[in-house]
């Protein structure tokens, strides 16, 4: 089984504590800013940052649907760690200061994959389908937080 990892990045144009405050709103604004991949979400422990027990259904594919119960955890200073109890999935939330008024935010999520031809094929395009799912999450938390 080899390591999937899944990396995109965006800059927004809002401070890095208020992004990092709307991200870590699980109880609020979180839900607002997910596309339609993700499904059935329910806040069942906390709901700000730390702490929170949050689950999904999140539709990588036509066929591929993951059953996400997630663990919140922050491990430094503007930085959301979201492990799955259901699975090897872990995905880590970044945010950090890109100019006056402006932040950067990187989601990189990491996963073991299947092995044989299955985990060849799991490895060259889920990291690209992932990708995709995570920029229209930040494209709608910028629409967001740029208000």
């Amino acid at each position: 089984m080899a390591q999937v990892e899944a990396t995109t990045e965006r800059i927004v144009a809002a401070d890095a504590e208020t992004v990092f405050d709307t991200l870590a709103d699980y109880s609020g604004t979180r839900a607002k800013v997910l596309p339609e991949q993700f499904s059935e979400y329910e806040v069942r422990e906390g709901g700000d940052g730390e702490g929170t027990l949050v689950h999904w259904k999140l539709q990588a594919t036509s066929k591929r649907v993951r059953d996400c119960l997630l663990e919140v955890t922050e491990p430094s200073d503007g930085e959301l760690v979201e492990k799955d109890r259901n699975s090897s999935m872990v995905t880590t939330w970044r945010v950090t200061p890109a100019g006056e008024g402006r932040s950067r935010v990187v989601v990189t999520t990491v996963w073991n994959g299947a092995g044989g031809i299955g985990g060849f094929f799991e490895k060259t395009f889920a990291p690209k389908g992932l990708a995709r799912i995570y920029d229209a999450l930040l494209a709608r938390l910028a629409a967001e937080v740029e208000k």
